[in-house]
């Protein structure tokens, strides 16, 4: 059997990101494009400078592509008959379609596009007919055309499709858990700062229009983007995300229309791709897919977001399509291990082993101030734990407090704020206010995981001390089980020689005891239209996840919780029928709750 746990088991190509005459360097990928070609998957992600390819979507082959602008964010890539198209964003200056019948072995062939565009997709109907939809800001909708397929050209004028509405839909509006925080003086300094750095005009002032524009950029209004569209049973889903890429709840919504260019309404269940919970949230701009055995999965975009904004990785999670035609992602435990079947899969499949590492003891072989090994057992990606020295042979152990049965063990690796000089020959690419370089140079993530029932003797359980890879969210998987209490990551090397950080040595398998107990004293209160505060009695158990949506049988929507009774939800939307139940999980299980019914 094979398991995948999120973010994607893939190499993160690191960037050299300028930014006032320094050089960050952080791993970025986003804005996957999944499609089935030819018996095999194919994902093109944001910043990696070329794609992977898995014939089963756990286990996946890097290639590399040249002669195609590899550094225009989001790329797009659809079948169209013989071919797949490749097209991806920039703002100044015409944004061309490429195509090829062999993307690993061929060439892609150039058309020549007429006009720019930002975070583009393509859509080919059943009758042949291709339309195309794109949009990027929190000033602009989502747009949406058609093509004459000879050429590639627009067959008449532009058609706005979908606006921001955070009035009403709660998941559109920014911020953290959809809280914004700046203050308007706060927004007014940073649109100055930004101005400052601008050409200005003969005069030497900055025009009005430019700063207003800035202050909409820098402002609380959403961003609309990363337009996917996908036909199923003769309805027409135009699926799109919000509010921002930086954001625990970067998400993406979906509306619904009879034909390709709308008028579109929003669907009942939204955001259907929506995870602001659990080690590593957010689940926005994406691409929804059907797999050689009838299975939907949603790719997307997860934020980690600590050395840069665009610190980013990729999830993948099963989706579908209910029998009201309503489209869903079951993201409810959507970084642990998942299995994958090749056959038709139940999407609601609860995973097969459970969280043991969770605010577990840990030890280090040393650690700096502030980044204690405590760190790698809290479930927080933008935490982590660093050793004190670069030096091989640092180690991090996870003690599970009990002999358990451990079946996967998941190693995440932290990148703690490099700043590098650029290599030498090395040339930013990218529009002006993105230049980057992206290392295509080969790296080494090196380490030994070993186990141990008593804390002296140790075992074996994967030695990757001499691997070719880089794999900084490596996942281990024992299906028969290992016995073990302590769980020891020693690491051997890393890119760049840096200090080890790891964010999560995260350990999975089934504990003693009992199933937990049903949650007790649920308490709702809506705060607003659009915020509801949700409670419960404490208990001892690992976690709790809070679920909810628009009826009692579609509980869609769910939103992780650890060392806590209480959870906020900012993703109501106005005027909309909610329930809510509140399921616990320990080391041996999960217990489903009761239903409560919030708003007629």
């Amino acid at each position: 059997m094979k398991f995948v746990c999120n973010p994607i088991n893939m190499e993160y190509k690191y960037q050299f990101n300028h930014k006032d005459g320094i050089f960050n360097v952080l791993r970025e990928a986003a804005d996957p494009s999944m499609i089935f070609f030819n018996g095999k998957y194919f994902l093109f992600p944001s910043m990696t400078s070329g794609f992977i390819v898995s014939e089963n979507l756990v286990d996946w082959e890097f290639h590399p592509l040249k002669d195609l602008p590899v550094y225009d964010y989001a790329p797009d890539v659809r079948v169209i008959g013989d071919y797949i198209y490749f097209s991806a964003s920039r703002r100044s200056s015409n944004c061309s379609f490429y195509r090829t019948k062999d993307p690993i072995h061929g060439k892609f062939e150039e058309i020549e596009g007429n006009f720019p565009f930002w975070d583009p997709n393509l859509f080919v109907d059943e009758d042949g007919r291709i339309f195309f939809y794109w949009g990027c800001s929190n000033l602009t909708p989502i747009y949406g055309v058609e093509l004459n397929p000879e050429d590639m050209k627009p067959i008449g004028e532009q058609v706005e499709l979908i606006f921001s509405n955070p009035t009403e839909y709660g998941y559109e509006r920014t911020g953290e858990n959809h809280i914004f925080h700046r203050t308007p003086e706060q927004i007014e300094e940073l649109v100055q700062s930004y101005a400052s750095k601008l050409p200005k005009s003969k005069e030497g002032i900055i025009p009005e229009e430019g700063l207003n524009k800035l202050r909409a950029t820098f402002g609380s209004d959403p961003y609309i983007e990363g337009a996917w569209m996908d036909k199923h049973h003769g309805k027409y889903y135009l699926q799109y995300s919000s509010p921002g890429t930086q954001y625990n709840v970067y998400s993406d919504g979906v509306y619904v229309s009879d034909k390709p260019l709308g008028p579109f309404s929003l669907a009942k269940n939204n955001p259907y791709s929506y995870k602001p919970g659990g080690f590593i949230p957010g689940a926005g701009h994406g691409s929804t897919m059907e797999d050689k055995w009838g299975n939907f999965w949603h790719a997307s975009t997860m934020r980690i977001s600590v050395n840069h904004d665009f610190e980013r990785r990729l999830g993948i999670w099963p989706a579908g399509f209910d029998q009201d035609g309503e489209l869903f992602c079951n993201q409810r435990y959507g970084d642990w291990p998942m299995k994958v079947e090749q056959a038709t899969m139940n999407p609601w499949s609860n995973p097969e082993w459970m969280l043991l590492s969770y605010a577990k003891p840990a030890n280090a072989s040393s650690f700096e101030d502030g980044k204690d090994p405590l760190k790698a057992t809290d479930e927080n990606v933008q935490t982590w734990w660093k050793a004190a020295s670069n030096t091989s042979g640092e180690w991090i152990e996870v003690d599970l407090k009990r002999v358990c049965d451990v079946h996967a063990v998941q190693i995440n690796f932290a990148d703690d704020r490099m700043t590098l000089p650029l290599p030498e020959g090395a040339t930013l690419n990218g529009e002006s206010t993105l230049l980057r370089y992206i290392d295509e140079r080969k790296h080494y993530t090196r380490w030994l995981l070993e186990g141990s029932v008593d804390g002296k003797k140790y075992f074996e359980i994967e030695d990757k001390s001499e691997t070719h890879t880089d794999l900084p969210h490596d996942l281990i998987v024992k299906e028969g089980g290992v016995k073990a209490r302590y769980i020891r990551c020693t690491v051997k090397e890393l890119p760049f020689n840096q200090s080890a950080c790891v964010s999560g040595l995260r350990v999975f398998g089934i504990g003693d005891g009992e199933l937990p107990k049903k949650s007790t004293g649920i308490k709702t209160e809506l705060l607003s239209e659009l915020d509801l505060s949700v409670t419960w009695e404490n208990d001892n158990v690992v976690g709790h996840n809070v679920l909810w949506g628009f009826a009692p049988d579609k509980l869609y929507h769910s939103y992780m919780v650890f060392g806590s009774n209480q959870v906020q939800i900012g993703a109501l939307i106005k005027g909309q029928s909610l329930y809510v139940r509140v399921d616990a999980f320990n080391e041996k299980g999960i217990t489903e709750g009761e239903v409560y019914k919030v708003i007629e």
